[in-house]
């Protein structure tokens, strides 16, 4: 089997960081000759930091499929955006204080200082300004921008489009106003050759159209020669539907979006009360009753 982990809500805990016992199952999967894969919206270096802290080797789906390596990192597909087709979108969003977008390059992560200000001040604010789910939600955002391991702060985002040594393969914007994000998500969707998907109502992710989870983890299963049918994931987000439509099983985590669980074989635990673990137990168990 072949076997698909997303990160953020699935893999990693409350804390960020990939359990004792999430590590357990994925280590005896392994033993018994699965191919356990990880499929990200993260880049691979913060995917890959990851799995080296708690000593695991696993292929590796970044970037929402925009870039796939093998666990000796030979890069085996990659897939970047035109530069030149975005710029005038990421240049509209440099210009709306409300809207924070992030760039993403193969190895790292660059913000507009000043969007990550305004996030953190959207942050502090009580009930009455930001309901406490979208609170928590910025909360989780500045989060995992701590977890990430390479984050860098620029004054403006032309520092990175205008240079030709960064390539990039994926823009991710968040707003509390929704209207705005509409209005981000219908620029770039006027540009050919991009996906638009999300991983929460109030975010856009922007990627090559061939670079999505399905497309990546598919690739990966064609290497090692497994069918489809024997392709499983595991995911909560709305990123991960592609690799929920390619799989021949597919398990949603308890906190997962409703549309995954709907679409799910089984329903496994929290990401906080390591519901990987308890995923994979179901599955070796199901795959041993066949």
């Amino acid at each position: 089997m072949l076997i698909a982990l997303d990160m953020d809500g699935t893999l990693l805990n409350e804390e960020g960081k990939i359990s004792p016992e999430n590590r357990e199952a994925i280590v005896h999967a392994q033993s018994l000759g699965h191919i356990v894969i990880i499929a990200t919206g993260r880049s691979y270096m913060d995917a890959e930091r990851q799995l080296r802290l708690v000593d695991l080797e696993c292929p590796v789906v970044s970037l929402n499929g925009a870039v796939v390596t093998l666990p000796d990192r030979t890069l085996a597909a990659s897939k970047p955006l035109n530069k030149e087709d975005i710029i005038p979108a990421l240049r509209w969003m440099s210009g709306i204080p409300e809207l924070y977008y992030e760039v993403y390059t193969e190895d790292n992560v660059y913000v507009e200082l000043d969007k990550r200000v305004r996030l953190e001040k959207l942050s502090e604010l009580n009930d009455e300004d930001v309901p406490g789910e979208l609170r928590w939600l910025l909360k989780a955002m500045i989060d995992k921008q701590f977890q990430q391991a390479s984050v860098t702060y620029v004054e403006s985002m032309e520092e990175i489009w205008s240079k030709d040594k960064y390539v990039i393969f994926k823009t991710l914007a968040f707003s509390l106003n929704r209207e705005l994000l509409k209005e981000a998500s219908t620029r770039f969707a006027a540009i050919p050759g991009l996906i638009i998907t999300a991983s929460h109502v109030n975010n856009i992710e922007i990627n090559h159209k061939d670079a999505n989870k399905g497309s990546g983890v598919g690739m990966l299963a064609a290497h090692y020669g497994i069918p489809a049918e024997q392709v499983a994931v595991m995911g909560d987000s709305y990123n991960d539907l592609p690799m929920f439509e390619i799989a021949g099983y597919r398990i949603a985590m308890e906190n997962a979006a409703p549309i995954l669980k709907e679409a799910a074989d089984f329903v496994t635990g929290n990401h906080a009360e390591n519901g990987v673990a308890e995923g994979l137990r179901h599955l070796l168990e199901k795959r041993k009753g066949q």
